[in-house]
């Protein structure tokens, strides 16, 4: 029969044994390249451990390990996609925009953890006080909005407004989340018929901006070519001055000139301009010199030979 003192020995050896494989399998952990780890030393958190490999720390209960994805998450408002198949939450998506329109408008946040400490104990949900602030934000910017925008341009400046009030909220709640980016999905209109009607509002608008359009293309054709005209009627106008100034100086020089020779022989040069003016002025008269009784002097009539053909000399006709 085993005596109570080896009994005792036993139980102890074994308690130790126990005692040493939970040290040894609970003083280190790794961290993959995709983690991050927090240690915790009596229930108190310190630094964030982000490079990967494998730590030692104190044994359980002295210290513990929580380990986090470095990764990037996605959060689905209004929608859920899972194996290939989208379900749809119109409840959450419907809202009011500024101008009274009902709109169904879902997106996606991409977010990641940043600050381990803070996500683990500054809210026992940060991914429900994500969703809620995701909602809360898209409903301000859609309620600020315009049906126009938020259906057709101006998606990306919501997209932009949600993003920077989702950061400031996220950032004052302070559960070690950052917003990354925030992308529209789809923002329509709650049924096919007014869907219909407002596409064909839209439609009717878009035909009258491109008769705008063109109206404004031609308006500035027609501009430009006046333009173009006037200045081609100023250009041949300021040609036409500096041509006529320079017949001016030409007139003036050869008046000059005139006038120097008249100085010399008045009678020679009076006579000679009479002459040179009959002549531009009658170029084809036939000029009859006449004596002071009134008679006609023969003289020889030159240009009538010069018009007349001289007669064609036939073979073998005598000299």
């Amino acid at each position: 029969m085993m005596s109570l003192k080896r009994i005792y020995m036993i139980t102890g050896m074994v308690i130790a044994a126990l005692i040493l494989i939970l040290v040894l399998v609970t003083s280190w952990y790794t961290v993959d390249e995709s983690e991050q780890a927090l240690v915790l030393t009596f229930g108190e958190a310190g630094e964030p451990v982000v490079e990967p490999g494998l730590h030692f720390k104190m044994p359980w209960p002295m210290q513990s390990v929580e380990v986090l994805s470095k990764e990037t998450f996605s959060l689905q408002f209004g929608y859920e996609e899972k194996d290939g198949k989208i379900k749809e939450f119109p409840k959450e998506t419907k809202m009011i925009t500024g101008d009274e329109y009902i709109v169904l408008a879902d997106l996606v946040v991409q977010w990641k953890i940043t600050d381990p400490k803070n996500y683990l104990y500054n809210a026992d949900d940060p991914k429900e006080i994500l969703y809620d602030a995701t909602s809360a934000s898209l409903r301000s910017i859609i309620g600020s909005s315009l049906i126009d925008d938020a259906l057709t341009s101006g998606k990306a400046e919501i997209e932009a407004n949600v993003r920077d009030l989702l950061t400031d909220l996220i950032d004052e709640y302070d559960i070690g989340i950052s917003i990354l980016a925030v992308k529209l999905q789809d923002v329509e209109l709650p049924n096919e018929e007014v869907r219909s009607a407002f596409t064909a509002v839209t439609d009717a608008r878009e035909t009258m901006n491109t008769k705008i359009n063109e109206a404004k293309k031609y308006r500035n054709q027609r501009t430009n070519e006046a333009k173009g005209e006037k200045d081609a009627i100023i250009y041949r106008a300021k040609g036409d001055k500096i041509a006529r100034v320079e017949q001016a100086r030409g007139d003036v020089a050869v008046f000059d000139k005139l006038y120097t020779e008249y100085k010399s022989n008045p009678e020679i040069t009076r006579k000679r301009l009479v002459l040179e003016t009959l002549e531009n002025v009658l170029p084809d008269a036939e000029i009859y010199i006449m004596k002071d009784n009134g008679d006609t002097l023969k003289y020889f009539p030159i240009r009538q030979l010069e018009n007349q053909t001289p007669p064609v000399k036939q073979e073998g006709s005598e000299e």
